[in-house]
């Protein structure tokens, strides 16, 4: 518990910087618009990659980039499968940018299907 009312004014920051020793800080009370006279704070830090341990992020090595290539293809020749998100695009995305990819898919293939069902 912090005793000051506002430590970074945004719930999470991300930190990208290889100086840096954690990747996010959250601040819990912006999540709800606190107005408290204290603030908590917690970081995030990331975990060494170990054998056993699932990486964070893809990694982009030759087995990985062939199996990609599958799904790639199995997209393209089967109309019935649809590939979105972070790992069907097999990049990095924010939020805003993985939600409007997946309404831009569904403008373009789905929209006026009528096969379509939104669960």
């Amino acid at each position: 518990l912090n005793d000051i009312s506002n430590y970074q004014g945004n719930a999470v920051i991300n930190y990208c910087d290889s100086n840096i020793p954690y990747t996010r800080v959250i601040e819990h009370k912006h999540f709800e618009f606190g107005t408290q006279n204290s603030t908590i704070i917690t970081y995030e830090f990331p975990e060494e990659l170990s054998i056993g341990k699932e990486p964070y992020y893809p990694i982009n090595d030759e087995k990985n980039t062939t199996i990609f290539r599958k799904y790639q293809t199995l997209a393209e020749t089967n109309k019935k499968v649809l590939l979105g998100g972070r790992l069907a695009q097999y990049t990095y995305a924010d939020m805003d940018d993985t939600v409007e990819a997946a309404l831009s898919l569904w403008n373009k293939e789905l929209q006026n299907s009528s096969q379509t069902k939104l669960i």
